[in-house]
């Protein structure tokens, strides 16, 4: 396995460590780095349903998303790179990895605003007035199903 290779896995099948260096992560970029005190651990990552994707480097993860089951729609959140390894890649693989996950499905986000461009590159459009997230401009994007077509 390379070191820019998705890796993706239930909570039950994350070891503690990996586990652990993924919420680090998490924490890193938006609680101290972005500055938005909120609650990381919301109950969401335990669903047996979430999965979790992440690219590492060194042995420890750099990169990180979750892919969450909203019921009619999979939900994409908690996009995250280390600062130390920005500008490689890794989100836009993490982002086409989930798709992939999700096949002909729905597929939402809530994307931080400058990043909307980027989102549309994988087929999502906005789908919703915007928002302020921790003091952030958000937008909901949506990619429709992909009904008989590849993710």
């Amino acid at each position: 396995m390379t070191a820019s290779e998705v890796r993706t896995a239930s909570f039950a099948e994350l070891d503690a460590l990996t586990a652990y260096q993924l919420w680090a992560l998490r924490s890193d970029v938006f609680v101290v780095e972005q500055d938005c005190p909120y609650l990381d651990l919301d109950g969401r990552d335990l669903e047996p349903s979430a999965r979790h994707l992440w690219v590492e480097q060194d042995g420890a993860p750099v990169a990180t998303l979750r892919l969450l089951d909203d019921g009619g729609a999979l939900r994409i959140g908690r996009v995250a790179t280390a600062a130390s390894a920005r500008g490689r890649g890794h989100a836009g693989r993490l982002v086409a990895a989930a798709l992939a996950l999700a096949g002909e499905r729905v597929v939402v986000l809530d994307a931080q605003s400058h990043l909307v461009d980027w989102y549309a590159g994988f087929g999502f459009a906005p789908s919703g007035r915007g928002f302020l997230e921790d003091g952030i401009p958000h937008t909901p994007m949506r990619r429709e199903a992909r009904a008989g077509r590849d993710a």
